[in-house]
């Protein structure tokens, strides 16, 4: 697994991944039972619709000239997609045991390691904490708002929902930070391109675009400028 750290600042960094899209042919798992394992099932299916929409760079529909479900599901959508942008790193690291650390080359290992450590282990005690505030809202919302949404018929309970797909989150989160720090096997490479993005990062932020766009071709990674943009002061 490639892991890109980008420097976004004069003393910030961020870690980014690029995944592959998902194969269309996958057998998906048979259900789960229980209330967690329904809102797993949730997850993985709102995960895999944000996901195909956003490899096929669909816009979705238009608000205007949809019904209030379907700019519900637009919205619902557009915000699960910034939510994989952000945690799709965490994720993936989950199942690996090796990673490439790819990294200014005016950094040298050691630096680039105890990096991505510290990184790692924000990253698993903020997910820690909101994993608890989010978990609590999930259970006030399911348990006191649930009978008020079975009287409404067709309408579900979004904001158990909502609380659900961050619960879920969060844990796959911590998950993929404790891999990443206990278990991965990291290396690193120098990468040219990356250096250039210190530079890059201070100018204007509508005289650089064109400069990240041309470092998005050399590292061959699509959906790149978007996130420095999104990970930029």
């Amino acid at each position: 697994m490639d892991v890109y750290v980008v420097p976004v600042g004069a003393d910030r960094y961020e870690l980014y991944c690029e995944v592959a899209a998902p194969e269309e042919d996958a057998v998906p798992d048979p259900p789960r039972s229980g209330i967690i394992g329904r809102l797993r099932d949730r997850f993985a299916a709102m995960l895999r619709a944000a996901e195909e929409r956003q490899h096929r760079h669909e816009p979705g529909p238009e608000p205007e000239q949809t019904g209030l479900v379907a700019r519900l599901q637009h919205r619902v959508l557009a915000w699960v997609v910034e939510r994989i942008a952000e945690q799709r790193l965490l994720w993936n690291l989950r199942g690996q045991l090796e990673a490439l650390a790819m990294h200014p080359d005016d950094m040298t290992f050691d630096q680039v390691q105890t990096l991505v450590h510290r990184m790692l282990q924000r990253d698993y005690d903020r997910h820690k904490v909101w994993l608890v505030v989010d978990g609590i809202a999930f259970l006030v919302s399911f348990v006191v708002l649930g009978p008020i949404f079975l009287l409404i018929p067709g309408i579900a309970n979004i904001p158990a929902l909502y609380f659900g797909f961050r619960v879920v989150g969060h844990w796959l989160s911590m998950r993929g930070a404790s891999q990443g720090l206990h278990r991965v096997s990291w290396t690193g490479r120098p990468c040219p391109p990356l250096t250039d993005l210190r530079g890059i990062a201070a100018m204007p932020r509508a005289d650089r675009a064109h400069e990240v766009h041309a470092v998005a071709e050399r590292l061959r990674l699509q959906k790149f400028p978007t996130f420095f943009e999104r990970v930029t002061p």
